[in-house]
């Protein structure tokens, strides 16, 4: 392999969190061009997503946020497996489902679901959660959450 084809290799296993073989086979398919390989891989993550999404999601954590001592959340996020639980991108993931649901109050998960992400209006906060499945290759389910506020 060549340098160029190293750092694309590189950039797209940063980006996509996919595996190295991944990474090689989506700049194959797609001539070395990193946009198009982002997109494959991306494509082929959601389809196993989707292929997961009946998977029972049994282990899991409770996260906690608290924003200047006037609102509190209990986040139950539930995965397959204690590894994926355990796994960063599913951290960042419960984290920033903490800070959505302190910032628009959703009255359930499913609300919370369609609601427009807080970062990124663009995309909902399930299109976030698609891309932590696709990311981690386990379904991820909000099992429940709690919102107190003064």
């Amino acid at each position: 392999m060549e340098g160029d084809t190293l750092t694309s290799l590189q950039k797209l296993r940063d980006e996509t969190g996919a595996g190295v073989m991944e990474c090689k086979r989506a700049l194959q398919e797609s001539g070395g061009d990193l946009k198009r390989a982002l997109a494959i891989i991306h494509e082929r993550g959601l389809a196993k997503g989707a292929k997961r999404a009946d998977r029972e999601a049994g282990a899991g954590l409770i996260k906690a946020f608290v924003h200047n001592e006037r609102i509190g959340v209990l986040l139950d996020l539930r995965a397959e497996t204690d590894f994926v639980v355990r796994s960063d991108p599913f951290r960042a993931l419960a984290q920033e489902l903490v800070m959505q649901i302190a910032a628009s109050d959703p009255k359930d998960a499913e609300e919370l679901l369609v609601q427009p992400y807080i970062r990124d209006e663009a995309k909902t906060v399930h299109d976030l959660i698609k891309e932590t499945i696709a990311r981690v290759g386990e379904n991820i389910k909000v099992n429940r959450f709690y919102r107190i506020e003064l």
